[in-house]
């Protein structure tokens, strides 16, 4: 049931992506609002933080509108612009590997700084970043690697949507014209 489930959302998310008239704003609204508002909701209800809520919600703001005025840019090729589909997921899951690397909602001493290292587990959400702490303060980094491809694709999402946000600042018919549909677009030309 689940698989047919599963066969049956990709198969409308590939109708509302290949549909012409289907403004390509509208298509961006509803790809990413779903999981910012399930972040928001488990946010919320779950963990009663209803201010970091309001500011996820505000950021998602602010990156939706870089993302359209990204799509309207008229000079940026396709694979630009379809690039930070990719880094904004990947960044998103490194940074879930990096504050989980040490593990510390297991028991005591099943965490891997206690198991392998001898140590604490410590890990900080922004910047990113889980190590092992000692009784005598050195350090040992749990997720170098995720580290590296969390800044490398946080660097590159950031520019371009940097880039987007600029192109609606610059000119803010480039944020219309994502919400207008094609059709409507070439009959009033």
């Amino acid at each position: 049931m689940t698989t047919l489930f599963a066969v049956i959302v990709c198969a409308l998310v590939l109708c509302l992506l290949v549909h012409p008239r289907i403004a390509p704003g509208i298509k961006v609204v509803a790809f990413t609002a779903p999981p910012v508002a399930g972040v928001a909701w488990l946010l919320v209800e779950v963990f009663e933080r209803r201010f970091t809520a309001a500011v996820v919600v505000a950021v998602f703001v602010v990156v939706l509108v870089a993302l359209t005025g990204l799509l309207g840019h008229p000079r940026l090729p396709i694979w630009t612009k379809v690039t930070v589909f990719g880094t904004v997921p990947v960044t998103a899951v490194a940074w879930l590997l990096i504050v989980t690397a040490d593990d510390t909602l297991k028991d005591p001493g099943e965490d891997p700084c206690s198991m392998y290292y001898g140590g604490v587990g410590v890990s900080k959400p922004f910047p990113p970043q889980a190590y092992c702490l000692y009784d005598d303060g050195s350090t040992h980094d749990l997720a170098p690697g995720a580290q590296f491809v969390f800044w490398l694709c946080f660097t590159v999402s950031l520019t371009l949507l940097s880039t987007g946000l600029w192109q609606v600042v610059r000119d803010p018919r480039t944020f219309v014209r994502q919400f207008r549909s094609q059709s409507r677009l070439t009959e009033g030309s």
